[in-house]
């Protein structure tokens, strides 16, 4: 067997296979001297029948199939022993009339080459790192929530601005009939207010449902209708109130910190406003990470030039996927593809620069504490490490699991180069203005 290169540029190559008789006779005797074996045809006995009627009725199709078999293992070695960065992969020529019967069978194959190109991580631009920071405002409302959750009912007989009131919003042309519990701080509307204060349990009061919440997606909730049923509905509503009632806020002291916290954790309401500023701040640094990688990411993709072996690609889409393509409809495929694609080379490039690897020591520790943090959302701070180390093992047994946590390790590392790296400029924002500024 003989494998040649023939370049064309610098990102398309053809490669020339030519499998002589030899390289293949040798096994296709075998298996059909097995067949033989095997063979029941009408008129001959088990293990009797002529060879050359095995070789004219199977002969053709072990050829094809062993040649094919040398093709993929030879041509993938090939490519692997020459180091060539391939793009899909290898498409064989057309040959028209092929003459399986010669001493000598040659096959040419269409290589789509990767770009050679330079990622310099010291970006020309600065790129906004946000820190988030939990202001006093929010810290204050948080505080307010957390009283109040913590706190306890009292049963009123007049609505208040700030009470409680449960009932049952109906609406029989709309099929509306639902209790719910309004908090009367998340109404928006002054016309709805002022009809819901002074009432009493049993009063039915007229609501319209146009901008009845200061935030939109709580009518859905509210009526038990759909989302998309709630946007922009404009109707009356008749509210029957059954139960009002005032939430006292808890009182500020030991046993509130020790229900948030644990024991003896937080001693003051300094203490308590220190923690909460600390934890939002966590929480918010991922949102933070997330943003900056993906800036980066888009800094890369449209800043990092090179050329892709277009037409071959076009080419691979049309014929590789599970039904053929027209040419336009590939055409069109790959311009959908082509940004993802431009970013796997440029992740693959940084990657294969700076050496960065997943270690399956690191991967498990990664895994555990993933684990560590769902089990903290559930109540359990502190599991034990054999805990740990069990769970981590089954699920490192999944690959899917094993793909997406090696997967996340990566982008954490990316996103530690790139925090080391990258030419970024800090800003500091509150969490309101980071929503506005970055979702509009």
């Amino acid at each position: 067997m003989n494998i040649t290169k023939e370049q064309i540029d610098d990102l398309n190559a053809i490669v020339k296979v030519a499998i002589d008789k030899s390289d293949y006779q040798d096994k296709v005797d075998k298996i059909l001297k097995d067949y033989r074996k095997q063979a029941n045809i009408p008129g001959f006995r088990k293990g009797q029948v002529p060879l050359g009627l095995i070789k004219k009725q199977y002969g053709r199709a072990v050829l094809v199939d062993e040649v094919n078999k040398l093709l993929q293992d030879n041509l993938n070695k090939y490519l692997t022993e020459e180091k060539l960065d391939v793009l899909g992969n290898p498409l064989p020529k057309q040959q028209d009339n092929f003459d399986w019967d010669t001493e000598e069978l040659a096959f040419e194959f269409e290589l789509g080459l990767a770009p050679e190109f330079e990622v310099p991580l010291k970006t020309k631009k600065a790129i906004t790192q946000y820190k988030i920071v939990a202001d006093k405002k929010m810290v204050d409302e948080q505080v307010e929530r957390i009283l109040k959750q913590y706190g306890k009912l009292v049963n009123k007989e007049i609505v208040g601005k700030k009470d409680e009131v449960t009932g049952t919003f109906v609406n029989e042309a709309e099929e509306i009939e639902h209790r719910t519990t309004l908090e009367l701080d998340k109404i928006k509307s002054k016309k709805a207010l002022d009809a819901l204060v002074g009432s009493k349990v049993g009063d039915t009061v007229k609501l319209n449902t146009k901008g009845l919440f200061k935030e939109d997606y709580l009518l859905s909730s509210a009526l038990d209708i759909t989302q998309e049923k709630a946007k922009g509905l404009k109707i009356d509503v008749d509210f029957t109130i059954s139960e009002i009632n005032e939430r006292e806020p808890a009182e500020m002291n030991q046993d509130l910190f020790d229900k948030l916290f644990g024991k003896d954790t937080v001693k003051s309401e300094k203490e308590l406003k220190e923690r909460i500023k600390k934890d939002s701040e966590k929480q918010f640094e991922q949102q933070s990470d997330q943003k900056l990688l993906n800036d980066v990411t888009e800094y890369f993709i449209e800043n990092t030039k090179f050329d892709l072996p277009t037409g071959f690609l076009t080419k691979w889409i049309q014929m590789t996927g599970e039904e053929p393509l027209t040419e336009e409809k590939a055409k069109e495929e790959f311009e959908k593809s082509e940004k993802g694609l431009r970013y796997q080379l440029i992740e693959g490039k940084i990657i294969k620069d700076n050496d960065l690897q997943v270690q399956f020591d690191e991967l498990k520790e990664f895994a555990k504490g993933f684990i560590k943090s769902q089990m903290a959302q559930f109540g359990q701070m502190n599991p034990q490490e054999e805990e740990l180390e069990n769970i981590a093992a089954r699920v490192l047994g999944n690959q899917d699991e094993v793909k997406r946590l090696s997967e996340q390790l990566m982008s954490q590392k990316l996103l530690n180069l790139y925090k080391e790296k990258a030419n970024l400029k800090t800003k500091e924002v509150t969490y309101e203005n980071f929503v506005k500024e970055v979702y509009g």
